[in-house]
């Protein structure tokens, strides 16, 4: 974000509530000397009563906006002190704006100042910020620093519940149509029960007693509001079939075990969705490491061969990626067959391991947190 800031007159951070974007702009703007404005508080919205002549005062320093989607008419209003600023030789480093869903804020910022802005995503702690020696504990609570942090697995569960809480009963309110708090509860452990699966929007809408379209739109929200992914099909010419559905993941895996009433590790090891919230965990991890140079897909045809996550860098290389919960982790004929299929640079299989070793055919075995490392510098 601080090289974005270097780069451009505006930066987008986006992320879920809670990850950390308040805390990190605040620090900005003490290193910085900037103005923060909380758009969600009365007095901080009456010193835009007039807005222009507020931010103009102001344009020497960085001024943080936070929650701008409470005040999207700002937009246009931004384009134009920048483009004053620019004709001032003062060409970056002037707005930092926070908001917690993407799209809508994505598009307002995309529409009115397409290249003045930058857009960054602060999703909640990875691995490669806790440390390979705290895996197990940020894939039980998840990375949200207050759940992650908490005093015990209990208080870290009962943030996880209060959150899932405020979300359905005020965010949601915010970001999109009038949705029944149970209502769409019930779909997003739907979702958790799903964790890794296809996507099949028909029997989500029959299990929910809703329309197809109606689903669709559920889903829509919450993956606006960062906190579901839909992961999508790797699309090759190989004359295979291939699967297109999207596979889904509720994003934070902590947020999967509270949403499934999963307490600890015991009772995670034990519970059908275990191999599911693995899965998730180091999808995420690993497009986070990655961030704007790799995209993540899965791959899978009719016949079989399948790839939990293949990695598309930007220079045109394919990392395929299995992902194994099993300390002792055996290849499935489908993976190679996949391999045989894509030819990727690389051939991987992440599992609990302490340190990397081969597999053979060319298949290297790795830890989650080596592997973000290794990605982060690819």
């Amino acid at each position: 974000m601080v090289a974005a800031l270097t780069d451009s007159p505006a930066v987008v951070l986006v992320g879920p509530r809670q990850s950390g974007k308040t805390t990190l702009a605040l620090d900005l703007v003490d290193e910085r000397h900037g103005l923060y404005l909380d758009l969600e508080s009365e007095l901080d919205r009456r010193k835009l009563l007039e807005p222009e002549a507020w931010l103009a005062a102001h344009q020497d320093r960085l001024v943080v906006l936070d929650e701008i989607h409470r005040i999207p008419d700002l937009f246009p209003l931004l384009r134009g002190l920048i483009d004053r600023a620019r004709r001032a030789r003062r060409r970056t480093g002037l707005y930092l704006l926070l908001g917690s869903a993407s799209l809508e804020l994505l598009r307002h910022s995309g529409e009115t100042l397409a290249g003045r802005v930058a857009h960054v995503e602060l999703g909640p702690f990875d691995v490669l910020e806790v440390g390979a020696a705290a895996t197990e504990t940020l894939w039980l609570r998840g990375g949200f620093p207050d759940s992650f942090l908490a005093r015990s697995h209990a208080a870290s569960l009962a943030w996880r519940r209060s959150f899932i809480r405020s979300y359905l009963e005020r965010d949601v309110a915010l970001f999109g149509p009038r949705i029944p708090a149970e209502t769409l509860r019930r779909f997003w452990t739907m979702l958790a029960h799903l964790q890794g699966g296809l996507l099949n929007a028909t029997a989500l809408a029959r299990n929910l007693g809703v329309d197809v379209k109606t689903a669709a739109r559920y889903l829509d929200l919450l993956v606006d509001l960062l906190l579901v992914r839909r992961l999508p099909p790797w699309h090759a010419n190989v004359g295979k079939r291939l699967v297109k559905s999207p596979k889904v993941y509720v994003r934070d895996s902590g947020l999967v075990h509270a949403l499934l009433d999963i307490a600890d590790r015991d009772a995670l090891l034990s519970h059908p969705v275990l191999g599911g919230s693995w899965e998730g965990f180091v999808v995420e991890n690993l497009l986070a490491a990655g961030g704007d140079r790799v995209t993540g897909h899965y791959y899978r045809t009719s016949g079989g061969a399948e790839i939990d996550l293949v990695l598309a860098f930007d220079d045109g290389r394919l990392w395929a990626i299995e992902i194994k919960r099993g300390a002792t982790p055996k290849v499935d004929r489908g993976f190679h067959e996949a391999c045989r299929d894509l030819e990727p640079a690389r051939r991987l299989v992440v599992c609990p391991t302490d340190e990397p070793f081969s597999l053979g055919d060319g298949i290297e075995a790795v830890p989650l947190a080596t592997l973000a490392r290794q990605l982060a510098k690819a």
